[in-house]
């Protein structure tokens, strides 16, 4: 649901993935592996701080280059 109004820095679950290059089955399991940690939202539509996405996204590209 992408219409829902977050606070600045954060991302919804789809934007995440987008991000992340990911689907949301493997969002579901970098937060349940603690990789990623929600920061707001609700239990059905979580959000995620910009800034933890961005670092986790270039330890990724960083692992993928290698």
């Amino acid at each position: 649901m992408e219409s829902q109004m977050i606070r600045p820095g954060h991302l919804t679950a789809h934007q995440t993935a987008r991000v992340l290059g990911v689907e949301l089955t493997g969002l579901r399991t970098l937060v349940h592996r603690g990789q990623l940690t929600r920061s707001g939202g609700t239990e059905r539509q979580p959000w995620y701080a910009a800034k933890d996405v961005a670092v986790l996204a270039a330890k990724r590209a960083a692992r993928a280059a290698a």
